[in-house]
This record gives structure tokens, C-alpha cells and sequence, in this order.
């Protein structure tokens, strides 16, 4: 792939960099864009520029994570991550009283005289989101609908009034805390049906622009798995579009997702092997990687995937007219 490729190319990695309870996002050596993110990364990068969060949602493997981190990077502030829990409160986000510090002074200068004074101050911790409210940094709360609808309520005042409502004894105890100007949010979430996903609270909601994703589009999957892999641009496509062809196969069309593609790309270059039919190392890795249940559909109590497997292979194959491989392609020590 040319250089100028690789720059137009998709989405694959963003190299983090942490510094203390901060990171500094930026493009990895596999970090390629197409038009399609390009255009992701400039609605949202609008919506933050005059102070709207951003809310990335859609099911796994459509690169919600990523993009948050590449339009993050784009606003040259440092970033404050929090990956959402079912265990957390609202102090994991803002803070909490860590202990106490006691001070005693005794004061026997003049012996006949002896002088005791005490003091006792509530010690404060800030959390990430505080620090990132005070220090104007740009929040990435992935997938923030895995904690709890109350544990996420001192987002509401920070997005809307952009005030940070704190206990009395915080931070000197002012009580509350003026978000910095250059703050900025963006959120990730899975859809609701998802395991230990949390239906959160309207009122949150309607104070963040939310971009719905899909799926990449076909070129944009095609140059992912192509960077991440090192294959051919012809074995990439065969690979993409078995995968998007399962896509409309059963009850749940988010799989396969492109972590599929990734993997059996990944695993076709490392075994130096083909996405051909005549290929033993293409068949059983697109069997194992794809052969998944979420699709729900079974014949006689079974699931009929694997079999489904093998007849998108076939049809995207013969689309292709694939001729034979020559005596040596096809590897002896990939046996089905």
C-alpha cells in the first residue's frame, strides 16, 4: 500500500501515551483514514468546538473506541479516560474523603507555660473526571451506559449549567467547581440489548449529540484488513465480504464485526496462505473465526453456522471464478 493510501485508508490504532491519570492520544504507524471516517471525525469535531459532547453509539466492533481517541487527538488536549462500570459510584468519577490529617503542636518554650494546639483536615482525592473538569481536558467515557444511571448524575450540572457540584468539605470546601472552558466529552455506548448495558437516564441524554454507527463501509474494511494483516488487496476483499455476507445471516446482524476480518487476515499472512478455496489454512480459519451462535438459527437443536459458513465461502468464491492453485499453493501442513 502506497503512503498516500495509507493516509486515506481506515481506522486501525491509535498509539496512547499515559502521563500520570492522563493520556496523550496519537496516531499509531497502523492508523489509517478513509472518506468515510473523515467525515465521522468532522461532525464530531464541530459538535465539540462550540461545546456539545459527543456520543458515539452502535454495536461492538465498530470502532467507537478508536474514533473517540482520533477526534480527541484532533483537539491537541490532553485526555482523561473512564471505561463505565456496573460497580461505580458517583465518587468514582468525582472524588471521595481519603483520610484525615492530624497536626499537634506543643509549645513548652517557657516551662512553666505549655501550649497544645490541634488541627484535623479532611484529605481529599480528585477523580478523573474532576481533574479533567478543572484542568480543561477532553473526558472519553467509554461505554459510560455500563455504570449505573445515578452513579453518572454529576454529568448532568457539568454539561449543561458547566458546573461540578462537590461535597462541602472538598477542595477547601467551595462546594462546587467551574468547569474549565476547553473541556469537552465524548461518549461510547453499546445498544441496550447488550449484557450489563444500563438504560440511562433522559435527562443525560438529551445534553449530548449523539452520531449513530454502523458497520464500515466496504473499502473502509477492506484497507483495515489489509494494513493490519500485510495481505493482498484481493485475499482482503474475499475475506470482507464473506464477513459482511454472514452480516444478514440470522436474528443478529452486528456479527461478525471487523475484529473478524482483522483475524482471519492475521492468521492468512502468518501462515503465508491464500483466501482461496483450494486453501486448507483460509477454510478452517474462516470456520473457526466465523462459526459464532449469536446468529440463533439451528436445525434439529443444532446450529447450522458452520455449514452457513461454508456456502457464503463458496458463493463469494465463485463470484470470483477462482482458478486452481498451482502444485506447492496449497500448504501440506494445513490439513482441515
Amino acid at each position: 500500500m502506497s503512503g498516500e493510501q495509507r493516509k486515506r485508508a481506515a481506522v486501525a490504532v491509535v498509539k496512547v501515551e499515559s502521563r500520570d491519570d492522563q493520556v496523550t492520544p496519537e496516531a499509531g504507524p497502523e492508523f489509517v483514514e478513509t472518506a468515510y471516517v473523515q467525515d465521522l471525525s468532522k461532525r464530531a469535531l464541530a459538535y465539540l468546538a462550540v461545546g456539545y459532547p459527543v456520543h458515539f453509539a452502535g454495536p461492538a466492533g465498530t470502532g467507537k473506541t478508536t474514533l473517540a481517541f482520533h477526534v480527541a487527538a484532533q483537539r491537541g488536549r490532553p485526555v482523561v479516560l473512564i471505561h463505565g462500570d456496573d460497580e461505580f459510584a458517583g465518587s468514582d468519577l468525582v472524588g471521595r474523603h481519603s483520610g484525615y490529617r492530624k497536626q499537634r503542636l506543643i509549645d513548652n518554650y517557657i516551662h512553666s507555660v505549655l501550649k497544645t494546639e490541634e488541627s484535623m483536615n479532611v484529605t481529599w482525592m480528585d477523580n478523573r473526571l474532576t481533574m479533567a473538569c478543572k484542568d480543561g481536558y477532553t473526558l472519553i467515557y467509554d461505554e459510560f451506559t455500563r455504570s449505573r444511571p445515578e452513579a453518572n448524575n454529576a454529568l448532568l450540572s457539568i454539561l449543561e449549567e458547566k458546573i461540578l457540584n462537590l461535597p462541602k468539605m472538598s477542595r477547601g470546601g467551595d462546594g462546587y467547581l467551574q468547569v474549565h472552558p476547553e473541556f469537552r466529552a465524548i461518549f461510547t455506548s453499546n445498544p441496550e440489548e447488550y449484557a450489563g448495558v444500563h438504560k440511562t437516564q433522559d435527562a443525560l441524554m438529551d445534553r449530548l449529540i449523539t452520531v449513530n454507527l454502523g458497520h464500515f463501509d466496504r473499502e473502509t474494511e477492506v484497507q483495515i484488513a489489509m494494513t493490519k494483516s500485510g495481505l493482498s488487496r484481493l485475499d482482503a476483499e474475499i475475506i470482507v465480504d464473506v464477513v459482511r455476507e454472514l452480516r444478514g445471516f440470522g436474528v443478529n446482524n452486528h456479527r461478525p464485526t471487523i475484529r473478524a476480518c482483522i483475524a482471519i487476515a492475521k492468521i492468512l499472512a502468518h501462515q503465508g496462505a491464500r483466501a482461496h478455496k483450494d486453501d486448507p489454512v483460509f477454510q478452517w480459519a474462516c470456520r473457526d473465526v466465523l462459526n459464532t451462535d449469536s446468529a440463533k438459527v439451528t436445525r434439529g437443536g443444532q446450529s447450522v453456522m458452520g455449514e452457513k459458513v461454508g456456502e457464503v465461502i463458496d458463493t463469494v468464491l465463485d463470484s470470483r471464478r477462482q482458478t486452481p492453485l498451482r502444485v506447492g499453493e496449497v500448504r501440506s501442513r494445513a490439513k482441515e
